[in-house]
């Protein structure tokens, strides 16, 4: 097979241009080898034509000492990495959930297959977390000169313009604040700077109570910053919920050196983009709270792992790294203050999966992103073999307030279990979607009247809560309090903080099969349960949706439950363990396919 050997192909001038870019850059001590760079160089060459050419991974292959098989295995993992010739502009338009209910459907029914070819071509995307301007669109201009940007709301127009023109058709995002409704709000704690610092002035953040947290975070030394988080009774934003002072003292207490950070901000849930808010509007808050967990745990070096459907986030967190470096608040002495963090951008390639702590890591290492399995720990054993401390960004951002505050009066906010704020990212059949900061205990009904309501004449079908890896509300359950102990007791899980609204306009049937769609394409076909469970899922509900029940809608929905069971008790990871929880929810609650 051609990807087993070297195909004696030769990479374009242009291809190996991008890797000696790429190649001179300062690479991180205590690394083995080059194979970490396998991703970035992959990015490189994808970004100047489009796709991988034979030449180009075979270069890339020589370059970092990695066989030809190993590359490709790799490469083909990624939704936005191509292995075949296609045009040099790429548009990707969204067909997932908030997006389907916001039209998506009809404007991929008005596009041709071979729109604008032979320079031009457009594919069915998974989410691309602009849910609250849905539906959306990312174009990529390939080349030298590479540029993408983002279509939301989408038009049908719109996109015609993407296709002839390109990057430059898109017109100018919104303000990063327009995606949070409560801007300016002086109660605010983690969204208080969104919309009133400029994100690319450290001066501004700085001005704004920037650093201040760091400063104190040094005064009372790492063994106390652990203690103040531990006490905050901060856990994790991400769906774990695993207490953050836990995982850090786990980190800190071992005799391995060096340690490492990872901030995963590869929020790909379906309907989550509240993290992408925070890295495009207070980068620096990300960058400050990486830097005091750095400090607290000893490690000297972060990555921050970011999806590859994030254009401005990407640009935004760059300038505010390269700021940070220049003004000393990243490197080898870091504010004066005699301790060491760097911090580095990894950015994806479009899976789902990679949101997985481990998975991250195999990610940054050059191997396909594959979940591992547990034990060893990320705290004992995880990125390049390192204690690892991993949170995500909302978690992490939590960590300034909480310095600045003290552990004491942040646990004042929410309730005994919960505490603190939480971000919701609200979208669907809303008046007002966006980004919304409640304290832990308010009811979902409270916050769906923080987003406006359900529009004029439409009436509530359910909530999904947390996801397509989460569970449904039904209407008469909107009292459920917005706590991990609340969300537990009503048989749903708060997860990434997706609250999509579904109203009775919606296919709930449709709406249930593209869930297990997205499950199917994202799976990582690593374990069996989950490889053959989504695609046995999927199947059962396109029976269902066309109303060709192998023998009973009866027995096809018990089947579905023994599937569900199964993926959820021996799946490798959280992706095969949550598959079925959406689908599960919607028949046991909304009774969806009863007669």
């Amino acid at each position: 097979m051609s990807d087993l050997r070297f195909r004696g192909e030769v990479a374009s001038p242009a291809e190996a241009a991008a890797l000696d870019a790429l190649l001179e850059e300062v690479i991180p001590a205590g690394m083995d080898g080059l194979r970490h760079l396998l991703l970035p160089a992959l990015h490189a060459v994808h970004d100047v034509t489009g796709w991988i050419t034979p030449g180009a991974l075979d270069e890339i292959c020589r370059r970092l000492e990695v066989a030809p098989a190993d590359a490709y295995g790799v490469a083909t993992f990624y939704g936005l990495f191509s292995m075949e010739p296609r045009p040099p502009r790429m548009v990707h338009v969204c067909v997932d959930l908030t997006c389907r209910m916001k039209g998506a459907g009809d404007l991929v029914a008005g596009l041709s297959r071979d729109a604008g070819q032979p320079t031009a071509s457009w594919e069915e995307s998974p989410c691309l977390g602009l849910c609250e301007r849905a539906p959306a669109a990312l174009v990529i201009d390939y080349g030298t000169d590479r540029r993408e940007a983002v279509l939301a709301p989408a038009t049908a127009g719109g996109l015609a313009d993407l296709l002839e023109r390109g990057a430059g058709a898109a017109p100018d995002e919104p303000e990063v604040a327009a995606a949070v409704p409560q801007r300016g709000d002086p109660s605010l704690v983690l969204l208080r700077r969104v919309g009133i610092v400029d994100p690319d002035n450290l001066d501004d953040y700085r001005a704004h109570g920037g650093y201040s947290a760091l400063r104190r975070a040094v005064t009372i030394g790492p063994a106390a910053v652990i203690r103040e988080v531990t006490d905050s009774k901060l856990v994790g934003r991400g769906g774990a919920a695993f207490p953050a002072g836990r995982k850090w003292g786990a980190v800190a207490g071992q005799p391995v050196r060096p340690r490492l950070l990872v901030c995963n901000a590869d929020e790909s849930e379906p309907g989550t983009f509240k993290d992408r808010v925070l890295l495009e509007g207070d980068p620096f808050a990300v960058l400050e709270a990486m830097t005091i967990a750095g400090f607290a745990t000893g490690c000297e070096r972060g990555y921050v792992y970011l999806r590859g459907e994030y254009p401005r986030a990407l640009r935004t967190l760059e300038t505010a790294i390269a700021a940070a470096y220049d003004r000393g608040f990243l490197g080898a002495d870091v504010m004066g203050f005699g301790f060491r963090f760097d911090v580095e951008v990894r950015r994806g390639a479009g899976a789902y999966i990679c949101g997985e702590e481990t998975a991250i890591f195999n990610s940054i290492e050059g191997f396909r992103g594959e979940p591992r399995n547990k034990p060893p720990f990320p705290v004992e054993v995880g990125l390049f073999g390192r204690p690892t401390v991993v949170n995500n960004v909302e978690t992490l951002v939590n960590v300034v307030p909480i310095l600045d505050r003290g552990a004491q009066a942040y646990a004042t906010v929410g309730t005994e279990r919960s505490t603190g704020t939480k971000l919701f990212a609200v979208s669907g059949s809303v008046r007002v979607p966006g980004v919304f900061e409640v304290p832990f205990g308010v009811t979902l009904a409270q916050l769906l009247e923080l987003a406006g309501g359900l529009p004029p004449g439409r009436t509530l079908q359910g909530v999904l809560l947390g996801g397509a890896a989460g569970a449904f509300v039904a209407p008469e359950d909107l009292d459920v309090a917005l706590t991990f102990e609340g969300a537990a007791a009503a048989g749903a899980t708060l997860g990434s903080g997706v609250v999509m609204v579904i109203d009775d306009s919606v296919d709930l049937a449709g709406f249930l099969l593209r869930i297990a769609a997205f499950f199917k394409d994202e799976s990582c076909g690593q374990c069996v349960p989950c490889r053959v469970g989504t695609v046995r899922q999927e199947e059962i509900l396109e029976r269902l949706v066309a109303g060709q029940p192998l023998s009973s809608i009866a027995d096809e929905l018990a089947l579905l439950a023994d599937v569900g069971a199964v993926m959820r008790d021996a799946s490798i990871c959280g992706l095969g363990q949550t598959a079925a929880s959406a689908v599960d929810s919607a028949i046991k609650r909304l009774e969806v396919f009863r007669s």
